[in-house]
């Protein structure tokens, strides 16, 4: 666990503008940090506006999942990225119990699902069709997969029900998960070279889209349901038979009791709103870049002032 405690001084206040409300607590305001970097540098980012604005700061790392759980009970106080395909089910959840709220959306329109660079398509021409991928499966063959395909997945703790996929579809496929973020990186890299015909899990907004040209497989489109009834999409005796939602939200969550004892954190919390470019941004910073995650916070900020200072004065004394 990193906790921040610095406070503004005087004159950072002054010259920005801004100050906290007095009815803020004192005690810090817990953020969680997960494992993709757009999320743990927008985390930074917005922790650095907080105690620029002189409030107490502390960065937890939370299961990516679990955190709506721990935003309904207050043990920490908002999620700053919570994104449809991956973590609606779980945000539902939690909303259905109390506790935590909708804190509003981001600009930054999102798709999470299996992804190829574009010179994958050289070796089978019927992308992104996921039938026409099905066909080419043996293309994507590797020595722990024999005959069939190789998808490289998300981490398992991301829930991206590959495997759920490719049984309900008959894809022969074989579904291998990922260690963290960087490793699906890596596997793109590896295979740029030689060209060699990759498909792994990808998203938007990340820096990937600007480093390597791809395109999402197009799966049978997103039915509301297709995660919870078997009637819903084209088999009709399994789930997650659909593609992700190919224009999700990205929204931000907040416990309950956040407004009443933080209330300025509160009030920029729903002023925030970040695009696709300033999140991709916020990952190239690292993934590119390889700075620190408060460093590129640091940078990103100092490019960005014209951004963020209307969201803190606005909610200033």
């Amino acid at each position: 666990m990193r906790k921040l405690t610095l406070l503004a001084s005087a004159t950072a206040i002054a010259c920005c503008g801004v100050a906290a409300y007095a009815a803020d607590s004192d005690d810090p305001i817990v953020i969680p940090i997960h494992n993709w970097s757009s999320q743990i540098v927008m985390s930074n980012v917005v922790g650095q506006m907080y105690e620029e604005m002189g409030l107490n700061v502390e960065f937890v790392t939370t299961d990516s999942q679990a955190v709506y759980e721990s935003v309904r009970l207050g043990d920490v106080a908002l999620e700053l990225e919570v994104w449809e395909g991956a973590f609606g089910a779980s945000f539902r959840e939690a909303l259905s119990k109390g506790g935590l709220h909708d804190a509003g959306d981001h600009d930054a329109v999102t798709r999470e699902d299996w992804w190829y660079p574009m010179w994958t398509k050289e070796a089978c021409p019927g992308l992104p069709d996921w039938e026409a991928l099905n066909e080419c499966a043996e293309v994507f063959a590797t020595a722990e997969t024999g005959d069939k395909g190789r998808y490289l997945d998300g981490p398992v703790d991301w829930l991206k029900h590959g495997q759920e996929r490719v049984e309900a579809l008959g894809m022969d496929f074989v579904v291998v998960n990922a260690g963290s973020a960087a490793a699906l990186w890596a596997e793109i890299g590896a295979a740029e070279a030689e060209k060699k015909p990759v498909v792994v899990f990808n998203w938007t907004p990340n820096f990937a889209e600007a480093v390597w040209p791809g395109e999402f497989v197009e799966f049978p489109a997103w039915e509301d349901g297709c995660d919870t009834d078997p009637a819903v999409g084209p088999n009709p005796e399994a789930l997650y038979d659909c593609g992700n939602p190919a224009t999700g939200y990205l929204k931000k969550a907040a416990w309950d009791g956040m407004e009443g004892k933080w209330p300025t954190a509160y009030c920029v919390l729903t002023k925030i709103s970040f695009t696709n470019p300033q999140i991709a941004e916020m990952a190239k910073l690292v993934d590119t870049d390889e700075l620190e995650p408060d460093e590129a916070a640091e940078e990103w900020l100092a490019a960005n002032r014209s951004i963020v200072e209307p969201w803190m004065q606005s909610c200033s004394a």
